[in-house]
């Protein structure tokens, strides 16, 4: 049952980050062009892409047996969960400029006339690419190394069920629920996971 762990961490860091994202935005804006169940399953061969090239990377950093180069590699990755949920509490006015390219390219690729699955697949990699998830899964492939599968399963489903909250109750989330709560609720996983990651580099 050791798999377990390693893949609710996935999902649910996958999936707390997700809620109100960019990208799930985008997968609502997909929604009025294409079938849910077309959307979804874009959704999730783009994570598997994603979510997976930097699981597998994550891992293969790992598996190196220089100790100094694997103790210095995870101090960078926490550190960077730490910058990334640190930066979060940014106002957004203050954020928009780094990443108005990506919502403009990503914006672009949603109007061009291909199979939505693949396109929005292909928006997925691009609109995750360096985001704070894939910096996540980069990081659990460094410290469950093992699990890669596990990892990989957790953070699809938790791509898919956060996508798929968004399709079927984006409106009623959308009056209901406070964005901005869940969107501080993940900064401060970011930055919880990055302490406990440091500890645990330092002292275990």
């Amino acid at each position: 049952m050791a798999f377990v762990y390693p893949f609710l961490v996935s999902f649910f860091m996958v999936f707390l980050s997700e809620l109100g994202d960019k990208t799930q935005l985008l997968v609502l804006s997909f929604s009025t062009k294409s079938r849910a169940k077309n959307v979804l399953l874009g959704v999730a061969i783009g994570t598997f892409f994603s979510h997976g090239l930097a699981i597998l990377f994550g891992s293969k950093l790992a598996s190196f047996e220089n100790v100094s180069f694997q103790f210095y590699a995870e101090i960078l990755t926490y550190l960077s969960f730490l910058l990334f949920g640190i930066l979060g509490f940014i106002p957004k006015n203050e954020k928009e400029c780094s990443s108005s390219s990506k919502v403009s390219l990503l914006q672009k690729l949603s109007n061009l006339k291909l199979n939505y699955i693949l396109l929005i697949a292909f928006n997925i990699v691009v609109g995750e690419f360096g985001d704070k998830t894939f910096l996540a899964s980069l990081g659990l492939g460094l410290q469950y190394p093992e699990f890669k599968l596990c990892l990989i399963a957790g953070s699809i489903c938790g791509m898919v069920g956060s996508n798929s909250i968004a399709l079927l109750f984006g409106r009623f989330l959308g009056n209901k629920f406070n964005p901005k709560f869940v969107e501080v609720l993940s900064n401060v996983i970011f930055v919880v996971f990055g302490l406990v990651g440091l500890f645990c580099v330092f002292f275990d």
